[in-house]
């Protein structure tokens, strides 16, 4: 299932920087203002971050570009790699209260997905959406979508498993 881009009919808060973002983005100058309040305004909505400037419609980067006062042509010079995406990727996540998701969770996450949802759904869009959306739920950030192709296939692998020793624990002797 492919993420919608950020689109500028969204409801507000997708596309307007509130009060309490603005103090996060104060100290931020021109390309790192711009690129920093893109960046928020895209984990707000999607619960992660966009894998490139291919994800963001220009009206919206114009928009959000209007508030922070700085041309949206500046977003070209916005770096989405090295040490300052990763500085603002950590202060956004730390003010949304977000984290990375680890191997443990990754773990954790295949187990949950078995017990809770693969047991009974079957299609592995719908348990990557019921994945996607426990993430959210528990503020940890969707690893890349081949790992989580990964949790997902080992949850619905592990749920077949249990389906199918439970299905042998009650039959016969003879049957078997």
């Amino acid at each position: 299932m492919k993420h919608s881009p950020m689109r500028i009919d969204e409801p507000v808060e997708h596309r307007t920087i509130l009060d309490e973002e603005r103090e996060l983005i104060a100290g931020k100058r021109d390309t790192t203002r711009l690129g920093f309040a893109i960046l928020l305004k895209f984990y707000t909505q999607h619960g992660r971050f966009p894998r490139g400037r291919s994800e963001l419609p220009d009206d919206v980067v114009e928009h959000v570009a209007k508030q922070v006062q700085v041309p949206a042509s500046e977003l070209g010079f916005y770096e989405w790699s090295g040490s300052t995406i990763e500085y603002h990727r950590h202060q956004i996540r730390t003010h949304l209260g977000f984290r990375t998701c680890t191997t443990a969770d990754a773990t954790k996450l295949a187990v949950w997905l078995a017990e809770k949802v693969a047991h009974a759904e079957r299609r592995p869009d719908r348990v990557r959406e019921e994945l996607l959306k426990h993430l959210r739920e528990e503020r940890v950030e969707p690893p890349t979508p081949g790992r989580i192709s990964r949790i997902v296939a080992s949850a619905l692998h592990n749920a077949e498993v249990v389906w199918s020793v439970r299905i042998a624990s009650r039959l016969s002797p003879e049957a078997t």
